[in-house]
């Protein structure tokens, strides 16, 4: 049977876990988002250069741009979402942890009062 210091212990490396999860995917998010920002700005640049074949086909270039800001949106918005997981998760792996230190406190203090009282029962006993 696992205590509930150890139960505490494990959850509390779940939410760990978890939040690094979160905090991952959000980095993610945010590396692709800059990514589609970047083809855009190049996009851009290819279509406002003087030598470009881009007169010959702009609305390829304007589709394509389109879509690269669409793509940047849309990951950015999915990165502030990814934003309140990990708040909710840093919340909830704090309450973990505070609730496995007073876990943790408390078999400490219950094993120092089973030592004193063994120490006084030995003391008894000698004195019989």
């Amino acid at each position: 049977m696992t205590t509930r210091k150890e139960r505490l212990k494990k959850l509390a490396s779940v939410q760990a876990q978890v939040k690094a999860l979160h905090e991952m995917r959000r980095a993610t998010l945010l590396a692709e988002a800059a990514a589609a920002d970047e083809e855009a700005r190049a996009l851009a640049d290819r279509l406002n250069a003087a030598d470009s074949l881009a007169a010959l086909f702009p609305d390829i270039y304007h589709n394509r741009i389109a879509a690269a800001l669409a793509r940047r949106d849309a990951k950015l918005a999915e990165a502030r979402h990814e934003t309140g997981l990990v708040a909710t998760a840093t919340v909830r792996t704090n309450m973990v942890e505070r609730a496995y230190r007073a876990a943790r406190h408390e078999d400490e203090r219950q094993r120092g009062d089973r030592e004193r009282l063994e120490i006084i029962e030995q003391a008894r006993s000698r004195a019989k």
